[in-house]
């Protein structure tokens, strides 16, 4: 499978200043040198605890944000420092589903300029072509033309949903970062929104780097997962072998934690011990290791920790605490 999109020792640090004039006294390493791919047509689903560097991470690879180094390649380009006006014709095949729809979609606009919007900046077709298109992307995604002329706080939040992946996919991109499209929505609705999904990239070939909390939903709509803790991949497999045969220690308290639908089930669920690491100062070797406070911990300080493949495309960081 080609790689649509390459990322390579990706880094996104945020200064952090204090003192009378602000300067800066350290980083928020948000993103610590991150690398995966996502294939054409595949969903790489992307999963880690809040305040991990998820959704740092899509900013920084859709150049939403610029990173502070490694590289980031789309269709075998590099485009880790282009600028803005290199970037525009790029936004075509690079687009965003962001987490609460509420937020995202303007209040002041109607459905229809939201919808339009995307056309209108890049200069796409007339008036009446872009109404007709609009049109034909609210229909798509489950709503009527008549909606058009509404705002977003006339709709539920599933429906605002729909309307952000109508603005999403009204380029017809390649590639869209999914920052857990369906976390802010009632549990009868994802599974819509997430079925919408699916039969749109059957459609278009479309490419998707998924997002989310809740690893049921990453295993129903992912072909690869990656898992991430304070900054980096800590394990990265294909979906079932990652459910089947979970590897790292950290991969296995979030599987544990998949809530199972039978009452009469008892499973064995052990809480996560210690407060997770500041990314302002990330402990030494490996962080699950020093959050759990491992007897081994001390063993991983110094080692290289880079992902090493311990079965046919199964990446485990190598740590002595966790593996």
């Amino acid at each position: 499978m080609n790689p649509i999109l390459k990322i390579e020792n990706l880094k996104v640090h945020f200064p952090v200043k204090g003192g009378v004039f602000l300067r800066p006294v350290g980083a928020c390493k948000a993103v610590d040198g991150v690398s995966l791919t996502v294939g054409e047509g595949e969903t790489v689903g992307l999963v880690g605890e809040s305040g991990c560097g998820k959704s740092t991470l899509a900013k920084a690879a859709s150049r939403l944000l610029t990173p502070t180094g490694g590289r980031i390649e789309f269709e075998g380009r590099d485009i880790t420092r282009i600028g803005q006006h290199a970037l525009k014709p790029l936004r075509r095949n690079l687009q965003m589903i962001f987490q609460d729809p509420a937020d995202s979609l303007n209040p002041r606009h109607s459905v229809r300029d939201i919808v339009e919007e995307p056309l209108v900046i890049q200069k796409i077709g007339t008036s009446g072509e872009r109404r007709k298109r609009v049109a034909e992307l609210l229909e798509r995604v489950g709503l009527s033309e008549e909606m058009g002329s509404r705002f977003p706080f006339e709709f539920s939040g599933g429906q605002r949903q729909r309307i952000g992946i109508a603005r999403a996919i009204a380029l017809n991109p390649k590639l869209i970062f999914c920052d857990e499209p369906v976390s802010a929505l009632d549990v009868s609705v994802q599974s819509q929104v997430l079925n919408l999904l699916m039969e749109l990239q059957e459609e278009r070939g479309l490419s998707y780097l998924f997002i989310a909390h809740d690893l049921a939903v990453v295993k129903h709509v992912s072909d690869r997962v990656a898992i991430m803790y304070l900054g980096k991949i800590v394990e990265m497999a294909d979906a079932d072998a990652i459910y089947q045969n979970p590897r790292h220690a950290y991969t296995k308290a979030l599987i544990a934690a998949i809530p199972v639908p039978d009452p009469q089930v008892r499973r064995d669920r052990r809480p996560l011990e210690g407060d997770v690491p500041s990314p302002i100062n990330p402990p030494e070797g490996c962080a699950f290791g020093h959050r759990m406070g491992h007897p081994k911990w001390r063993e991983s300080v110094g080692m290289d920790l880079t992902l090493q493949e311990v079965a046919p495309g199964h990446w485990v960081q190598p740590c002595p605490c966790c593996t």
